[in-house]
């Protein structure tokens, strides 16, 4: 009778630990997002960014799911309602929590985040996913008190109507304190409309054997491809100087006589607001005069910064174009470099702005110009810009 209790209790001993590694198996990804109200959900999605007022947010979305019964759905209407031209959704580790309180996930078992994602009908695109990176105040630029430990991100993905799965590489990455669990960033001029997406299943996994990946871009390296490229780097979001809106009428889908492709970009500039000079530059993210860590480009092994401009009547004068050069804040550009007192032609021709020499292990100020009313019409001028580039 001993032999057949003690039997009893090592089966059921053992069946307690084979039970328990099975349950450790199946928990063993770390969720943003699995279902709805599920106990495995972690992080919450109250860090709104940029043109909010552009994204309807549903996170119990029953019509589409990858798997369980909801996933979150995400219509962006790209209208730039704010004036930022892009938007975006922060998943805090606290409800609003910027860097102020000490509520972040040690992660660093992990070294990839996954996710499931579709559009609604094909071709909508998430310009970012990221993960990490709330390091400074969004407001002041200082650093906050409970920093992200790191930051890793990827996109644009262009979506099609099927569930696909999508990853963003973390191995080699420090994920001891993460804070902003995850961020999803649209960008008015890759979306050009209203679109619907959703996603689900977001989640932290471990893949065996995963390798750091490599970090230098490749070129050439786009400003601007054409409209809605997903080539396209940076956002023309620096408008100059405070009056800019008034004086400025910018089209980056404009599809009459591009250089090439189907589109190119139309600036319309008149001195309505009587500043009589008027500038914009290409910024990554947007709005980032140097205040953002860990944001710019590495366009090391770049010789030229390459594009093509006409001018709506020809004589047109852009007082400058330069790249680089952005250094109000503390993490700024790591060198600069222009071409001054370019006089438009009426067909288009190739200009270049030579980068030899020059460190470009860190651009956040992509592409930029300058001009003023003094040295053009006083009505006003027109001009386009295309194939805006990094090259060799």
């Amino acid at each position: 009778m001993r032999k057949v209790l003690l039997a009893i209790l090592c089966g059921a001993f053992i069946c307690s630990i084979t039970l328990t590694g099975f349950c450790q198996e199946q928990k063993k990804d770390f969720y943003v997002y699995t279902d709805k109200n599920s106990p495995l959900n972690h992080f919450i999605p109250s860090g709104w960014m940029g043109d909010h007022n552009d994204i309807r947010f549903n996170d119990q979305a029953t019509d589409e799911s990858a798997s369980g019964a909801t996933s979150i759905k995400l219509i962006y209407t790209a209208k730039a309602s704010q004036g930022n031209k892009w938007a975006g959704i922060y998943w805090q580790s606290a409800q609003n929590n910027w860097g102020n309180r000490e509520s972040g996930y040690d992660l660093s078992d992990y070294n990839k985040l996954a996710f499931q994602a579709k559009g609604a009908v094909g071709g909508e695109v998430i310009t970012e996913i990221s993960i990490g990176g709330i390091t400074t105040n969004p407001i002041t630029g200082e650093t906050v008190t409970f920093p992200d430990s790191s930051e890793a991100k990827s996109g644009p993905i262009r979506l099609t109507n099927k569930w696909q799965e999508y990853s963003i590489n973390l191995a080699g990455k420090d994920l001891s304190y993460i804070n902003g669990g995850l961020a999803i960033i649209f960008n008015a001029n890759q979306a050009e409309e209203e679109q619907t997406i959703y996603i689900d299943d977001i989640r932290y996994t471990k893949e065996k054997n995963l390798q750091k990946e490599k970090t230098s871009v490749n070129l050439p390296f786009y400003i601007y491809a054409d409209s809605g490229s997903l080539d396209n780097h940076y956002v023309d979001s620096g408008w100059m100087p405070s009056t800019a809106g008034k004086d400025l009428k910018i089209d980056n889908n404009w599809k009459n006589y591009p250089f090439s492709g189907d589109t190119c970009i139309r600036v319309g500039y008149e001195n309505k607001s009587g500043t009589r000079w008027v500038g914009v530059f290409w910024q990554n993210p947007a709005n980032n005069w140097g205040t953002i860590p860990n944001a710019g480009f590495d366009l090391q092994g770049a010789s030229k910064l390459t594009f093509w401009a006409r001018g709506d009547k020809g004589g047109e004068l852009v007082t400058e174009f330069k790249m680089g050069g952005l250094a109000s804040g503390e993490f700024f550009d790591s060198d600069s470099a222009s071409l001054s007192q370019v006089q438009l032609t009426k067909e288009w021709k190739q200009y270049e702005i030579d980068l030899r020499g020059k460190d470009l292990s860190y651009i956040i100020g992509g592409f930029c110009w300058s001009t003023s009313i003094d040295v053009n019409d006083p009505e006003g001028i027109v001009f386009y810009l295309d194939e805006i580039k990094y090259e060799k």
